[in-house]
């Protein structure tokens, strides 16, 4: 055996958020066909992980650093990977790929290009997904989302080739054996997302029937799981922390809010209640009851819709009686969960996929994009421009990129835009939207 077949790969994740950077990361470890040697590059944004949410996230890399587009593109210009993640949102791929395709156009050999989704895919469907068109895998979390995404391509005659079936990278950990002594008090998880719902009112109803939930049952312990701090960003915006909103209540002993790895909350989880988070599947993979909530409604606009024919919507009022959910397991099938023990061969196909890739006689084709300046003349430019580069591919005049580490002034001075975005955010759109409102 040839030593090139079985030293460790080189792959590269791209990441934008915390999330998608955890994605990433184990969605590398789970294809990669051996093992690996794994760099870590953030894209630079407004959602960049800070240090903190990167402990929290609980990955790691044997290299990692903050990047702007034109830095990566220099970096796979110039260093040899053998499989490269981009986990990044839609647009962000779409401009990569392009940048790509231009920078690899006379190498003889390039890398294998992964992308998917970090969770649930329930709006956006065509749109997110043709922007990660040219990607030599995409990859899907499920059985129902596969047969989505050929769907999509085939019915605008893109090559639907990419799609492949694997599961979301990060369920796992111990089976719920149910409530036994030793164990704690039963607790009660409440899975908060920083975008659904996105109205003061909405968002001040859910907090109140949490604390309305500990108050009825003291010998219960209440948590809100937050996803990430004041000031810091996720994949998506949180114009109204569930923290800001909790200092106006007077809450009951057995009610906090907590932070830290899904996984470790879930180990002492008796019940899971969210709107739509992707922490349902964690849930509902490790056989912990699970609530999703309609005392908001049904609607698309909160993701809950996803769950339909899942045996898990419920209101607050039934789980205040003690309603526990019983999932339909055609459902889960479906959904990639796999909790009947199937997961461990969820990524066989695409770590298949991979090594015939690495071993194609004479490397890789050219990355071929359903959206060209021919197919998409009105809006791919403006999704390239967004990431400083031209309609081709290449960088645009005066695109951000450095040679080295920004000095103090240059580091202060994104501190500051980042902090006026956010400040933006969280304290004056919700000002004028209320105007608005008037």
């Amino acid at each position: 055996m040839p030593a090139s077949a079985t030293k460790p790969l080189r792959v590269a994740v791209l990441a934008d958020s915390d999330t998608r950077w955890k994605w990433g990361t184990l969605t590398a470890n789970r294809i990669a066909p051996r093992d690996i040697r794994l760099d870590g590059l953030l894209l630079r944004g407004r959602a960049t992980p800070t240090p903190r949410q990167l402990g929290e996230v609980g990955v790691t890399a044997d290299s990692l650093r903050e990047v702007t587009a034109v830095e990566f593109l220099r970096t796979m210009r110039e260093e040899s990977y053998d499989v490269l993640v981009l986990a990044l949102v839609g647009g962000g791929v779409q401009a990569m790929l392009h940048g790509l395709k231009r920078i690899w156009e006379d190498r003889p050999r390039r890398p294998v290009v992964v992308t998917g989704y970090v969770g649930v895919v329930y709006e956006k469907l065509a749109d997110g997904l043709l922007l990660r068109h040219g990607a030599d895998l995409v990859l899907a979390n499920s059985r129902q989302d596969a047969d989505r995404f050929r769907a999509v391509y085939d019915g605008v005659g893109a090559d639907a080739s990419s799609v492949t079936e694997v599961a979301l990278p990060f369920l796992g950990g111990a089976a719920y054996e149910g409530e036994h002594e030793g164990r704690g008090p039963y607790t009660v998880v409440f899975a908060a997302q920083p975008s659904v719902p996105d109205t003061r009112r909405d968002r001040t109803y859910l907090l109140e029937r949490l604390v309305r939930h500990a108050r009825r049952h003291p010998e219960r312990e209440v948590l809100l799981k937050l996803r990430s701090k004041p000031g810091e960003h996720t994949t998506h915006i949180e114009e109204l922390p569930y923290q800001k909103l909790a200092q106006r209540h007077d809450v009951p002993p057995n009610f906090r809010l907590v932070y830290g790895h899904m996984g470790e909350v879930l180990d002492r989880t008796d019940l899971l209640v969210t709107v739509s988070s992707t922490a349902a599947l964690e849930s509902l993979h490790r056989r912990i009851p699970t609530a999703v909530l309609t005392d908001l409604g049904i609607r698309e606009a909160l993701g809950n819709h996803h769950f339909v024919g899942s045996g898990c919507l419920a209101s607050w009022d039934q789980l205040d009686d003690g309603h526990r959910p019983e999932p339909d397991e055609k459902w889960l099938a479906r959904q990639g969960v796999a909790a009947d023990g199937g997961y461990a061969t969820a990524f066989d196909t695409a770590r298949a996929r991979i090594a015939a890739l690495l071993d194609r006689p004479g490397g890789l084709p050219p990355i071929t994009p359903y959206y060209t300046p021919v197919t998409a003349p009105g809006y791919l430019p403006g999704v390239l421009a967004r990431h400083h580069l031209g309609p081709d591919g290449t960088p645009l005049p005066g695109a951000p990129a450095a040679d080295r580490e920004p000095g103090p002034v240059r580091r202060i001075v994104r501190r500051t835009a980042r902090g006026a975005y956010r400040h933006g955010v969280q304290r004056v759109a919700p000002v004028i939207r209320r105007m608005g409102e008037l």
